[in-house]
């Protein structure tokens, strides 16, 4: 299991076409991918597009990304890089 904190540095946070990237992305990999508010615990299924939602995450939260499975090292990467780019939106 890997865990790393990521902040939101897109202006527009975790909407919905950052969201479906996310999902999409995350539906790439076997293993389990889960996001955690840090601020309020709230945690969500990244490969699921209502649940990524439902974190309301805007600019600046920081989410704690756990992956748990047999490709867990390149599903960390390929998120890390996502949350870097700002989502394509920089």
């Amino acid at each position: 299991m890997l865990e790393r904190q990521l902040e939101i540095i897109n202006a527009l946070g975790l909407h919905a076409r950052a969201a479906a990237q996310l999902v999409r992305l995350s539906g790439r990999f076997v293993s389990r991918i889960t996001l955690k508010r840090t601020d309020n615990g709230v945690s969500a299924n990244a490969k699921s597009i209502l649940s990524v939602l439902h974190l309301a995450a805007g600019f600046g939260i920081d989410l704690v990304v756990i992956v748990d499975g047999d490709d867990e090292a390149a599903a960390i990467e390929a998120i890390e890089q996502l949350f870097a780019t700002g989502f394509g939106e920089m």
